[in-house]
């Protein structure tokens, strides 16, 4: 921040994503498409760089080539600044190992620190859906005089498992307990049904992280995971605090957004998040001008819809072509719908093509995916078991390329 406190971002970006199979089949999760425009990596990136933290290195290691490349073309911020946004894949710069977890990756990358020389650490996952001013954060962590600050987020108790789980204590401020994916977390005082789930965005001042960093790597039974290993270290050493992300506003929201984050780790969180941004009134809505979500439009045309063609409550991106019936989807760019095709209810990426009188019905298709006329997806709930991936709710996804029968 220019006149203010330096710092330094780190984006997280090197997951797998195992449970978004087949999205992940042949790219890394934060490099998965969503919103039809989008990389799951540009939310955090566009939270960052609309709350002034312009340097920005996104550590990358699981299949990236499509991260890299999106990131690299897309993210160029001014150099006459000295600001960036950089993609810094696995260097083995600490011996011939990759990765052993998220402190790990930092441990290895710690030569970005050194040659910033920052007065604090951001450092957030690439892989959620959601808008946050993260300077309003920074405030209360260099207000607070925490070593981190970690933002969270509450959710039902039941889903406890999903998430590192922070107690507060009795200020509502101070950390007391932070416990990775408990299977039965104490719930908060006066709404015992609920806990504190980290969203897995942290600010760290700079010598409390790199200290950290180091005493876990001397630690030969640690997972060497941020929030496996570094937040319990911190708490117990009494210098972590919370954010209340229901604090957080963020310029130009609408009532019905704020708070507004999903975790979009499973196909059914993914196609839910989506389900969330086609209605008149949507949950999220992508058209905020005055915080907007960046990303590389392509060199496309504007959508056409031909003869009989229609979309509603839908998301329809440049360079569409449709011609039949599409409602309550989201439509990437470069998806051509056919002649009495209907779609309900789905998610199709790039160059996703619907054959003439086609249905498709609560299906994520990946990019060029060749729906042949007349064939069906999402009506025989035998069938698409027999043939495709369905996930826990019903939700069928097809991979990257993949034939339809």
């Amino acid at each position: 921040m220019r006149g203010g406190p330096s710092v330094l971002g780190i984006v997280l970006a090197g997951g797998e994503g195992k449970r978004l199979m087949p999205l992940t089949a042949d790219r890394a999760k934060p490099a998965v498409t969503f919103g039809g425009m989008y990389r799951l990596v540009d939310f955090v990136l566009s939270s960052l760089v609309n709350g002034d933290i312009l340097r920005i290195c996104v550590l990358t290691q699981y299949k990236s080539h499509s991260l890299d490349r999106h990131v690299t073309t897309t993210w160029r911020m001014s150099s006459l600044l000295g600001n960036y946004v950089t993609p810094v894949p696995a260097q083995q710069r600490l011996g011939p190992r990759w990765y052993l977890g998220s402190a790990d990756a930092i441990l290895q990358s710690l030569n970005l620190v050194n040659d910033e020389r920052p007065d604090y650490i951001a450092v957030f996952g690439a892989d959620h859906v959601y808008r946050m001013d993260p300077r309003q954060m920074l405030k209360q962590h260099i207000e607070g005089g925490a070593g981190v600050t970690v933002a969270g987020i509450k959710v039902p108790r039941s889903e406890a498992s999903s998430f590192g789980i922070i107690t507060p204590a009795s200020d509502g401020v101070r950390v007391e307990r932070f416990l990775e994916k408990p299977a039965d977390p104490p719930g908060l005082p006066g709404d015992p049904g609920r806990v504190f789930a980290s969203m897995g965005n942290y600010l760290f001042t700079t010598k409390v992280l790199v200290d950290a960093l180091h005493r876990d790597a001397e630690d030969q039974h640690s997972v060497h995971d941020m929030g496996g290993s570094i937040l319990p270290m911190l708490t117990e050493r009494g210098v972590a605090q919370l954010y209340d992300f229901n604090e957080n506003h963020v310029p130009g929201e609408r009532a019905r957004e704020h708070g507004y984050w999903r975790d979009v780790g499973t196909l059914d969180t993914y196609y839910e998040a989506h389900m969330d941004l086609i209605s008149d009134h949507p949950v999220f809505d992508l058209d905020n001008r005055r915080w907007p979500i960046y990303t590389h439009p392509g060199q496309l045309p504007p959508a056409r819809f031909i003869g009989a063609g229609i979309a509603s409550e839908s998301v329809v991106s440049p360079g569409c072509i449709v011609r039949g019936q599409v409602t309550r989807s989201v439509l990437s760019p470069g998806v051509t719908v056919g002649e009495g095709a209907v779609v309900q209810g789905s998610v199709l990426h790039d160059n996703v093509r619907i054959g003439r009188g086609a249905v498709v019905r609560g299906s994520i298709l990946d990019k060029n995916v060749d729906v042949p006329p007349g064939a069906t997806i999402g009506v025989n709930p035998e069938r698409d078991q027999e043939l495709y991936t369905v996930s826990k709710n019903g939700v069928i996804a097809l991979g990257k390329g993949r034939q339809v029968l």
